[in-house]
């Protein structure tokens, strides 16, 4: 029996991972799957932290645990976003350590590469450059999640591992009108719209930057692929000092472009128009997935089929959503 603690369960991509590891067990894997709510478990406390894996000792970890935001949330509460995420990594991955877990899988985000970092981006850009203003407290906050994990392996021989997806969505995503990302953002904005006659829907920036996006069940894959990967695999595919991995399907898109695919799929029929007065963050985000693809897994799910489903969910959830 593998007791598998899932931190962050109520989130878009820990709430997939827990659907998934759930299918497994029904299916037949000896497993257990802990969670805990935040009510339940506030992860920026130490002691409780300390006191829940002093209790429940799992044997793999899970954390998908995260303040997350777009743009907007970013800029307006950069506090928060570093002091969060460095207090929920700080204290997961030590306090995992201290319980004798050996096996760890961290979530992380693209946004940790530089903003000027050539296209698609590698993983041996990390740290080479400048990061994005606008989200540079968080960038920062899942870079040093990395270097945890990497100074855990060197000095004490466990195997925590780190994945970086693109951005990412799908069912159980975040639509609030102003903290959202990019995707849910327009999937709400373009709806209401179209509900409500409106001929011009304005977006943020240019419309100029590009964007790769994934969905969240192939993220879930792709993160369960690299977990169940034997540790002489992974390790061959990676370095000692740069054991992250990307994971994207390496294809990207214009936000004008997606803007116009958003509208299609809601029924949209006004004019789209932009506004270069708000940021536009990078021009370019694009992962390089070359070294997830030569250990065996790309993604599958088509960008306009994801987005109708991610709708179609959102048409059935909308009115329970906050904001």
């Amino acid at each position: 029996m593998t007791k598998i603690y899932v931190a962050g369960h109520r989130g878009m991509v820990g709430g997939a991972i827990t659907r998934r590891l759930e299918a497994r067990k029904e299916a037949g894997e000896a497993l257990e799957i802990v969670t805990r709510t935040h009510a339940e478990l506030n992860l920026t406390d130490q002691a409780a932290v300390r006191a829940f894996f002093e209790s429940e000792k799992p044997d793999l970890v899970i954390l998908a645990a995260a303040k997350v935001g777009g743009i907007h949330a970013n800029n307006t509460y950069p506090a928060e976003f570093i002091y969060e995420n460095l207090m929920i990594e700080c204290n997961v991955i030590h306090q995992a350590y201290a319980a004798g877990v050996k096996r760890l899988l961290q979530l992380g985000s693209s946004c940790i590469y530089p903003k000027a970092v050539p296209q698609p981006m590698k993983e041996d850009a990390l740290l080479t450059g400048t990061l994005e203003p606008t989200n540079e407290p968080y960038a920062i906050a899942k870079i040093a999640g990395i270097k945890l994990c990497e100074s855990y392996n060197r000095q004490y021989g466990v195997d925590y591992r780190s994945v970086m997806p693109t951005n990412l969505y799908g069912p159980g995503d975040n639509f609030h009108p102003e903290n959202s990302h990019v995707l849910p953002a327009l999937i709400r904005r373009f709806h209401e719209a179209a509900r409500d006659g409106v001929e011009e829907v304005i977006i943020w920036g240019s419309g100029k930057p590009r964007r790769e996006f994934l969905h969240v069940d192939d993220m879930v894959e792709a993160s369960l692929f690299v977990l169940d990967l034997p540790k002489d695999i992974y390790n061959a595919n990676t370095e000692p000092m740069l054991s992250h991995i990307n994971v994207g399907c390496g294809t990207d898109i214009s936000i004008f472009e997606l803007a116009e695919m958003v509208a299609e799929i809601t029924g949209f029929k006004g004019r789209i128009a932009t506004d270069p007065s708000k940021p536009d963050g990078t021009m370019r985000k694009l992962m390089d997935v070359r070294r997830l693809a030569n250990m065996g897994w790309k993604a599958s799910i088509d960008l306009q089929d994801g987005i109708a489903e991610t709708y179609d969910w959102f048409l059935e959830n909308h009115d329970d959503l906050r904001g």
